[in-house]
């Protein structure tokens, strides 16, 4: 059963984005400050759920949290700063949006680039541990799936509305055929699926 918080002597937020490993789109990142009494049986972390669950669930958190945000950084900017440092980027742009100010930060994964004046701590696995990171993964997840789905519109060779950017065989096989979409991170490498012998995706 995964904890509410990490500690509970500071207004903590968690802390988590979704997209890092994306050939194309944005990188998101949520924050959330949930009460310390919440509970929600089936809030776990956003990749052990499936898309309906995160759906019926990013109302319930965004209802009963405290404060939440959500953050982004740009395909332009993962090129010109690197994914890494764009994670962290669109970490600091959901803290700033916080309606609450938080005293302490916990980070889903083992590195980030300290906010101005508030501690933290990395949490490997975060999301699976501890409430207020599991709902700051389904609110980054479900903004940037919403994200994607709305560009597919205009770009529909490239099936972003089921794949949502990620590398699967089809979407890299789309890139190769067709090229870059203006969306598309230009210096992720888009391999060829025709090497990929033992790729299921699709």
């Amino acid at each position: 059963m995964l904890l509410n918080c990490y500690q509970n002597e500071f207004i903590e937020a968690g802390c988590d984005e979704a997209g890092r490993g994306c050939l194309a789109g944005p990188v998101f990142a949520a924050a959330v400050i949930l009460p310390n009494d919440f509970s929600f049986e089936g809030l776990n972390d956003s990749k052990q759920l499936t898309h309906n669950q995160r759906t019926s669930l990013r109302p319930i958190i965004e209802k009963e949290a405290l404060a939440w945000a959500v953050g982004s950084c740009d395909h332009e900017e993962i090129d010109e700063i690197n994914i890494l440092n764009a994670s962290f980027l669109a970490m600091h742009r959901a803290i700033e949006k916080l309606q609450m100010l938080p005293q302490y930060l916990v980070i889903d994964g083992n590195r980030f680039r300290a906010y101005p004046k508030i501690p933290h701590s990395c949490i490997v696995k975060g999301d699976g541990k501890y409430l207020n990171i599991a709902a700051a993964s389904i609110l980054a997840k479900t903004h940037r799936d919403e994200y994607m789905t709305n560009l597919h519109v205009d770009f529909p060779h490239y099936n972003w509305q089921q794949n949502k950017g990620y590398p699967t065989k089809a979407h890299r096989t789309a890139v190769i055929e067709i090229g870059l979409s203006p969306f598309h991170r230009k210096t992720f490498n888009v391999s060829n699926p025709q090497l990929d012998i033992f790729s299921n995706t699709g």
